[in-house]
């Protein structure tokens, strides 16, 4: 009898104990991250934050929320071992070192706002169940919060590396982007990295394009409210790129479409001689063993089944998910005619890595 079929007949008990254990933890944090997700939206981690040890009372005026659902909020947060709490004066406080993790203020550090994700898949769940049973997939449409949810996570990102950190991976190219070239931003989104780079090097000129028109709406919009005249956005298919450039950007989102094959090619059709290709995307492998200790492991095959791999299935597309790792992404994008990719981190931002690539 093998090993296998042994522990089938006769389980180690201590073993199961440990995992029904860790069951029972994954539900309780599955729970804490719907709480801790609330807590952002409302605003009540930044509240906390800036009050002395409070009554439930006294935080919820402050927070202008109804005062019954925060007392019930605080009580999980308290036993999830988020706030801290003083029995004998019935006083809740959130401590430095957790707020670093919460709060607006600590930027690409604030985790709390990555659980709107945990709710978002949950939106979506019998839809999902349904593609595992008949295949296919859940449409974008379905997720009307997504882009929102997305420009904000990326927001915390870009507003504090996009210039100083991630643009100069690319060698000479904050020098080049000072003295003006030409730029596409592909798969934009609402169109925010764009801005950013237009904000910074005024004599460039920027180009954001997206299938979305929410997305690119809120681009223009943004643009139009600081007065930017150096960056334009249109409505595309990512596939069909129109006019050439010396920058070509996508930021998180090539492993999510539909032909990423077919996007890549576009891009490096449209680079002008010596042009540049800054990709960021997910810092997986493309190797199942290698993620296995992942620190976003578990998270990024969830958001992949409920939403990168069955968006683009939904579409008859390639699927990718997870199989787009970083083996798998320099693969293609050689495939495409880049014969030079470099892949690079950066601190501050752990789910993704960028590959800067050139065609010689």
């Amino acid at each position: 009898m093998s090993d296998l079929d042994t522990r089938r007949t006769s389980p180690d008990l201590g073993k199961q104990e440990r995992f029904a254990g860790e069951v029972v933890d994954v539900l309780n944090k599955g729970a804490l991250a719907l709480l801790i997700s609330v807590g952002h939206q409302t605003g009540l981690f930044d509240t906390l934050a800036g009050l002395p040890p409070s009554t439930g009372d006294e935080i919820a005026t402050s927070a202008g929320l109804d005062r019954r659902y925060v007392r019930e909020w605080l009580g999980g947060m308290v036993v999830g071992g988020v706030v801290e709490y003083d029995p004998e004066h019935e006083t809740y406080v959130l401590p430095p070192e957790h707020a670093a993790s919460l709060v607006t203020a600590a930027g690409p550090d604030n985790l709390a706002g990555m659980m709107q994700y945990i709710a978002l898949m949950g939106e979506v769940e019998q839809q999902v169940v349904r593609c595992f049973r008949d295949g296919g997939g859940v449409p974008y449409s379905a997720y009307p919060r997504f882009q929102a949810l997305q420009a904000e996570e990326t927001a915390r990102v870009y507003d504090q590396a996009l210039v100083d950190t991630i643009v100069p991976l690319v060698p000479e190219l904050p020098e080049r982007l000072r003295a003006g070239i030409d730029a596409l931003d592909v798969g934009t989104g609402q169109g925010h990295a764009p801005v950013v780079l237009a904000k910074a090097f005024p004599s460039s000129s920027f180009h954001g394009l997206d299938l979305s028109e929410a997305g690119v709406d809120a681009g223009r919009a943004e643009a139009a409210r600081l007065g930017l005249g150096n960056v334009r956005y249109t409505v595309a298919d990512s596939t069909e790129i129109s006019g050439e450039y010396d920058l070509i950007t996508a930021f998180d989102v090539i492993h999510d479409l539909a032909r990423p094959d077919a996007t890549l090619a576009a891009i490096a059709r449209s680079l002008k001689e010596g042009g540049t290709f800054l990709m960021g995307d997910i810092a997986a492998s493309s190797k199942l063993e290698k993620n296995v200790g992942h620190p976003f492991g578990p998270a990024l095959f969830g958001f992949s089944v409920f939403y990168c791999m069955t968006t683009s299935l939904s579409t008859g597309g390639a699927g990718l998910g997870t199989v787009w790792g970083q083996e798998t992404a320099v693969r293609m994008l050689k495939e495409a005619g880049f014969t030079r990719v470099d892949v690079r981190t950066v601190e501050g931002d752990p789910l993704n890595v960028y590959y800067v690539a050139r065609k010689d």
